[in-house]
């Protein structure tokens, strides 16, 4: 003897399930979403974008026309110091007075500063360190109170 089994059809029970289910994976998705675009995103931040792109076009000109007259900066961070050799026309290089570097996160500017490099030797040298992480370094030479050379470089800090 066999029992039949009445069914009981699509219930509410079933339509919260469905309703949980589907609103707790878009939900999650986009947590983890947020979560890894806020952790991962290394872009630049600026103040008017609309002049920044602009600029853009005229800065990268020049940027080439030093390269194309020898110049080339390298800057190292570690032991409490920031060090930087400029590399370029002997006679544009000893005229150099001081590099001022200004330090700003890829992403939010509070931590932001400035320091004043000072010649020390064939480099320019400051007593500083960056707190851990990466930076956005933007170099600029000056010669007599007008700069010379300018170079922004991406660097990654060990720390204090």
């Amino acid at each position: 003897m066999s029992v039949a089994r009445e069914s009981r059809g699509f219930t509410g029970w079933h339509m919260l399930f469905a309703m949980v289910a589907f609103f707790g994976t878009v939900i999650t998705v986009n947590l983890i979403m947020a979560y890894l675009a806020n952790s991962s995103w290394s872009g630049m931040l600026s103040k008017n974008t609309y002049v920044a792109s602009q600029e853009f076009n005229k800065n990268a000109a020049r940027a080439r026309e030093w390269a194309r007259e020898g110049f080339k900066g390298v800057v190292t961070i570690g032991d409490g110091m920031v060090r930087y050799r400029l590399d370029g026309p002997a006679d544009v290089v000893a005229a150099i007075d001081h590099v001022e570097a200004l330090f700003h996160r890829p992403v939010g500017d509070k931590q932001d500063f400035s320091v004043k490099l000072l010649r020390d030797g064939d480099m320019f040298v400051a007593r500083t360190s960056p707190a851990k992480g990466p930076w956005v370094v933007d170099f600029a030479a000056f010669d007599d109170g007008r700069i010379v050379f300018h170079q922004a470089e991406r660097v990654v800090s060990g720390g204090p």
